[in-house]
């Protein structure tokens, strides 16, 4: 099971072609085509604005799967859980949900994470504090290329970075209105700049 792909896109010749990566995961979508067909309501909105699953609920009929033009959820097809090996319980994690088979799964920007930062900043009565909720695939990163953070606070870096030129969403024209945006990368054409820019 995962929840986080890299897209692989290739330009030029098949010999020796340029590749370019693009990781893609759940979208987030304001206007989520996911819901809308589930008949049980088991992918929702929360409070906060994430799309999230309530497993439980969930009878595995797949048609927000079929919904997902970005198709990043998943159905648990096999029973991944061991419960009845007694060592075996030691390894779950306690603050995420077991799930069953015949589910459907897909990333949550770690809602359990994000519920933690919120009981301690409660008891501390404060705000999150931006940076203070990392993702479990914003600390597996080794080139920090994710940030998650609150986009309705303007002085957090993930709004400064989404109010560049270079932030972009995937399949715009479907009107999905994805939280989960990229930046883009500038390259410059010229052969001559492209080596300079190799060296450098």
């Amino acid at each position: 099971m995962h929840w986080l792909r890299i897209d692989r896109y290739y330009k030029g010749g098949v010999d020796n072609p340029d590749t370019y990566f693009q990781p893609v995961l759940c979208m987030h979508c304001e206007n989520a085509p996911c819901e809308v067909v589930c008949p049980v309501a088991a992918t929702v909105h929360d409070d906060e604005g994430l799309n999230v699953m309530v497993y439980n609920r969930c009878v595995g009929t797949r048609y927000c799967s079929n919904n997902c033009p970005h198709k990043v959820r998943r159905f648990n097809f096999l029973q991944y859980t061991d419960d009845h090996t007694p060592v075996l319980k030691l390894l779950r994690n306690p603050d995420v949900t077991v799930r069953s088979r015949g589910v459907m799964e897909k990333c949550t920007y770690c809602v359990q994470r994000i519920s933690a930062a919120r009981i301690q900043a409660e008891k501390d009565h404060r705000m999150i504090r931006d940076g203070e909720l990392v993702t479990a695939c914003q600390a597996s990163c080794p080139t920090e290329a994710i940030v998650f953070g609150n986009i309705n606070d303007l002085n957090s870096r993930v709004s400064k970075l989404k109010a560049t030129q270079l932030n972009y969403a995937l399949l715009t024209d479907l009107n999905t209105r994805p939280r989960t945006t990229y930046l883009a990368r500038l390259r410059h054409p010229h052969p001559d700049l492209a080596q300079h820019e190799e060296r450098g």
